[in-house]
């Protein structure tokens, strides 16, 4: 088994910058792309951003520019680093890893979420 461990997050005011963090634990092999989704109240579940292993990012539309993904193979730890945020970035945010291969199975994973909030 595996679980992903999430920190960072809080209360922020426009314009500030927050950085969340992301850790898989367990015995594992590989995990083939760590990133995050959001979902606000009211609203679905959607794509903040996502790092494939070796390279290769993913942004929603509406983050592009001011949040970067960054990921470590060795130690399967991902953050994202939020910067300029807007009132609308307030929303609980969940690590997501894709893939996780340990001794026995390949799956997806989920983080218990986060909650950024924007406001002045």
């Amino acid at each position: 088994q595996a679980q992903l461990v999430e920190s960072g997050g809080g209360l922020v005011q426009p314009g500030g910058s927050l950085t969340l963090s992301c850790a898989a634990r367990g015995i594992i092999f590989s995990i083939r792309a760590m990133g995050w989704y959001r979902q606000a109240p009211g609203k679905e579940r959607e794509l903040v951003a996502l790092a494939a292993a070796g390279g290769g990012t993913n942004y929603a539309e509406s983050v592009n520019g001011r949040f970067i993904i960054s990921r470590d193979d060795a130690r399967f730890t991902a953050h994202l680093q939020m910067n300029d945020l807007k009132p609308e970035d307030t929303a609980v945010y969940y690590c997501y890893a894709d893939k996780i291969r340990t001794s026995n199975h390949i799956r997806d994973y989920w983080g218990q979420g986060t909650q950024v909030t924007v406001s002045s």
